[in-house]
């Protein structure tokens, strides 16, 4: 192999990523990661207007290019003006990475209908609204992958969880099926797993419970962001251009 032959610039250059919730926690490391591999970065978020625009500024400092743009994922006109604003500073989106979600745990019995919808709005229907947009850019240059945030609590249930494993089992069927119908028109659409990693809403699990979690997993530790993101970002990477519809579980071996 001659020196000719190595890729002489990152992957991902010349490329526009949009990474829904990337504020913090996975999307932020995430929306890193893509930068690092060289396309220019959309950090949405809803809330944490500090936060995502702290990460537009560390892909900065590294000479990258990005920016924070507001919205909330769950609603169309909203999805609207983020793919609008988007296209319009950094190009068309040629990667998505349905990332936003929320939870509001309870048991079936206790859980209120609010706490079901707001829910599956997040963390689906978002899913739907993006990808449908980002799709209408991608089919006109052939040219395009969608990576879907779902957990591992998909492929196995959890107590207290019926939203949330709903709405990421939904990811997973959705996944599917948009590969099925986006692949004749070289667009991608793949899901990853995630398993118990490192954020701030197992930050909030006392050392007794993490303890027990450590123990089901065979590499006998929490994940972090960045394991996440590498392969998210590969994922997005022509190394991977002959891959689609899967569901990657990133979990340390919870899942074995």
């Amino acid at each position: 192999m001659s020196r000719e032959d190595y890729p002489q610039q990152p992957p991902l250059s010349g490329q526009v990523a949009l990474v829904t919730g990337a504020s913090r926690g996975i999307g932020k490391a995430i929306a890193l990661e893509l930068a690092r591999q060289g396309a220019a970065v959309c950090v949405n978020y809803r809330g944490s207007e500090t936060h995502a625009y702290a990460v537009v500024e560390q892909i900065m400092a590294h000479e990258g290019r990005a920016i924070a743009l507001a919205a909330d994922v769950s609603k169309a006109d909203d999805v609207q003006r983020l793919f609008s604003a988007a296209s319009s500073q950094l190009g068309p989106v040629q990667i998505l990475i349905n990332n936003a979600g929320i939870t509001q745990d309870n048991l079936l019995l206790r859980m209120s209908e609010d706490d079901w919808d707001n829910v599956l709005d997040t963390n689906l229907k978002s899913a739907y609204l993006c990808s449908k947009a980002a799709a209408r850019m991608m089919v006109r240059t052939r040219k395009g992958s969608i990576v879907n945030i779902a957990s591992v609590t998909a492929l196995s249930g959890n107590p207290g969880q019926a939203n949330y494993t709903a709405a990421k089992g939904g990811l997973i069927a959705f996944s599917k099926t948009l590969a099925r119908e986006l692949g004749s028109r070289n667009i991608r659409v793949n899901a990853v797993a995630p398993g118990f990693i490192e954020t701030d809403m197992t930050a909030e699990l006392s050392q007794e419970v993490r303890g027990q979690l450590a123990e089901k997993i065979a590499l006998g530790r929490l994940g972090t962001p960045a394991e996440i993101a590498t392969t998210v970002a590969f994922l997005c990477t022509p190394a991977a251009q002959y891959i689609t519809g899967q569901v990657i579980s990133i979990d340390g071996g919870l899942s074995l």
